[in-house]
């Protein structure tokens, strides 16, 4: 096992994908989405080590090429947090960050938020981001939204509108950002864990920790760019790159 690292950034990648095949090589602005990704968590501040995690060789040679660290897993893991969990057994840190692949235009003090929190706060075993929306957009099931209690645990991430608006009263909601913080313990026992009826229904792999009795605490940032989920959002994406590259 390799020297400890204090925090540790995974980010798992997948060749395929229902709606974008080959997903984390889709060019963004003359660069894979991936390397879009692993720029921006290696500009975060509180950060030792950034891995991409996949079983394809394409993704795997791509990272290399460009200069990126990946480690190889196991092609019949079922979610990102399944590759966080191999990861984890050869480098060895205190806390482990679970980045998606598709969240080019993360910026890296959202990412930075979430560590600090996490070294600040030693109690807390899973932490994640959320940010408002409106109340149209968490009708979108590509959006998914979180419950909070007055201690910012989460109750509930759901692809549907929570809380539902049933009457005049106007509801906040929050959007979760596909961003997640582990302590070593957490990802230890994980394995030990039966993939939750929630989980399973929401197609959410967080809801197996709130199934279990597992806390997540979610804090709230201002705002969160988007990620890559349809090819709508693809081209979203691109033209907004595109923008930037030509304001440089």
């Amino acid at each position: 096992m390799s020297l400890k690292q204090d925090v540790v950034i995974v980010i798992p990648a997948r060749y395929g994908s229902s709606r974008l095949p080959g997903k984390p090589l889709l060019d963004i602005g003359g660069k894979p989405m991936i390397q879009h990704v692993y720029e921006r968590a290696k500009e975060a501040s509180f950060i030792d080590k950034v891995i991409v995690a996949t079983d394809d060789q394409r993704i795997y040679d791509v990272v290399l090429k460009f200069g990126g660290e990946c480690q190889m897993t196991d092609v019949n893991h079922s979610s990102g947090t399944d590759r966080l969990v191999e990861v984890s057994e050869s480098v060895s840190a205190s806390i482990y960050i679970n980045l998606q692949g598709d969240e080019p235009l993360i910026h890296p003090d959202i990412i930075a938020t979430l560590a600090k929190y996490m070294l600040d706060n030693e109690a807390v075993e899973v932490g994640t981001l959320c940010h408002s929306i409106t109340e149209e957009e968490s009708k979108n099931p590509n959006s998914v939204k979180v419950v909070v209690d007055n201690q910012n645990r989460a109750l509930y991430f759901s692809r549907s509108p929570i809380p539902y608006p049933r009457s005049e009263f106007v509801a906040k909601y929050l959007k979760h950002v596909g961003i997640y913080a582990y302590r070593r313990e957490v990802l230890q026992n994980y394995n030990l864990l039966p993939s939750s009826m929630l989980e399973q229904s929401e197609s959410l792999e967080q809801l197996r920790l709130l199934e279990a009795g597992l806390e997540i605490r979610v804090l709230q940032v201002d705002s969160a760019p988007s990620g890559v989920d349809t090819p709508e959002c693809l081209e979203k994406v691109r033209s907004i790159v595109i923008d930037k590259i030509g304001c440089n």
